[in-house]
């Protein structure tokens, strides 16, 4: 039987041509947030499964690809449970990796200490455009800062990465607080063990829109007049920094105005000090997902993208689950797999990318004449130039339209005859 060409499903082959430009991003964005001070780490990918399965991951932890215990361990004929056969599985973020790995070296870390992470994560998703099992992730986190200082280098590196990588399309950044969230639905009379539920349920709104929010809030049994306050809260709450502080007023029976000041501060300092152009909104229908956010939370839309391409928020309890002891904790991170789909649907070229010259030589050519040319090229490669040596093929015209796809603007042709007079 022949063996299957096609890769797994939801994971992908990469051509020479989008490697060019998946190149180009990562190091766009490793540059830029090297800049701001961040320093770069690296995890395994396996972790341990208690881990990965500590409720923190939301539904992440329903598509862990789990990892059978090997040589001795594994023992089929007397398990159980999967807890019998399973003992680690493929990472489904960087952030529960990372506090990991800051929990065992934050003796010798500095505090706050800004991390950059690059790396595949997994998970088994159903798969669709831009969004497949295996990807890259591209985080930033800084652990050990309590101050709106976190939110705001986190911001402004994110969005000056993004405007340095893709100029030309418009993004916007929302930005929400998870005790705002808890808030409104306080002081519209949703009961307070039911936070969760509402959350969940508002997070649809991109999906089923306002009135399918109505709806469902009221098939699970909440009160009218509850469901309707909070609708109107949703409608006319201006999206600046001046209406987070007006919202702050309004909620001040049971939100702390500290809350809402500090939400207000750090969306006027990003706007005053930004580099890249971009939106910048307070969206009171931002959930996120994952349950270990504590405070701030963020994402970024980009035009001509449906959902978002970044997200990241505050987490300040997760390190204390390792440690015992709570440890600010705040990150964003850049969807790169939806980044490059965005620049290949639009037929982005590296900018200033180098040309790159081809050496085409004819069957049969003397060891020696094959030597000299060889020589010629190692040349121009001493001088920075990228060449390519390769035995000239019987199509060389269809030869030529490949290698002019993969970026090689020069040509150089070597015959037996022409080279013997």
């Amino acid at each position: 039987m022949a063996l299957a060409k096609k890769p797994v499903t939801g994971m992908k082959d990469i051509t020479p041509q989008e490697m060019q430009i998946r190149e180009y991003v990562m190091n766009q964005i490793k540059e830029t947030y090297k800049s701001f001070g961040f320093s770069q780490i690296e995890t395994p990918c396996v972790e341990h499964i208690e881990n990965l399965t500590s409720k923190q991951g939301g539904d992440n932890e329903k598509l862990i690809f789990k990892i059978l215990k090997r040589g001795e361990k594994l023992n089929l004929e007397h398990a159980s449970s999967e807890k019998d056969l399973v003992d680690s599985g493929l990472r489904y973020d960087l952030t529960l990796p990372l506090s990991r790995y800051y929990s065992n070296h934050a003796a010798s870390l500095p505090n706050p200490f800004k991390a950059l992470q690059m790396g595949s994560v997994w998970r088994a998703d159903r798969p669709q455009k831009g969004r497949f099992r295996q990807f890259v992730q591209c985080d930033i986190d800084i652990l050990g800062d309590a101050t709106s200082l976190a939110e705001i280098e986190l911001i402004l590196a994110t969005a000056t990465a993004l405007g340095r990588i893709c100029p030309d399309n418009g993004f916007t950044v929302r930005i929400n607080d998870r005790g705002i969230l808890r808030g409104m639905a306080l002081h519209c009379g949703f009961p307070e063990d039911s936070m969760e539920q509402v959350f969940i349920i508002l997070d649809k709104m991109d999906k089923i829109g306002l009135e399918g929010v109505e709806r469902e809030l009221l098939e699970a049994g909440y009160a009218k007049a509850s469901v309707t306050a909070y609708l109107e809260l949703l409608k006319n709450v201006n999206k600046d920094a001046t209406g987070v502080r007006a919202l702050g007023e309004q909620l001040s029976d049971v939100l702390p105005v500290e809350i809402s000041r500090n939400l207000a501060h750090i969306m006027d300092t990003v706007a005053e000090v930004a580099e890249a152009r971009f939106g910048l909104e307070f969206d009171p229908t931002l959930v996120r997902g994952m349950s270990y956010y504590t405070g701030t939370i963020f994402e970024v839309s980009m035009k001509g993208f449906g959902g978002s391409v970044a997200g990241g928020g505050r987490y300040d309890k997760m390190i204390g689950r390792f440690t015992g002891i709570e440890t600010p904790a705040c990150g964003f991170s850049i969807g790169f797999e939806r980044i490059v789909t965005i620049l290949l649907d639009n037929g982005f070229t590296v900018p200033g990318a180098t040309g790159k010259k081809a050496f085409l030589f004819e069957k049969g050519m003397d060891s020696g004449v094959l030597a000299g040319i060889i020589r010629e090229a190692m040349q121009e490669r001493s001088r920075g130039v990228q060449v390519l040596v390769a035995q000239m093929n019987k199509n060389k015209r269809f030869q030529k339209e490949q290698l002019s796809r993969e970026g090689y603007t020069e040509f150089k042709e070597f015959y037996r005859k022409s080279l013997k007079n």
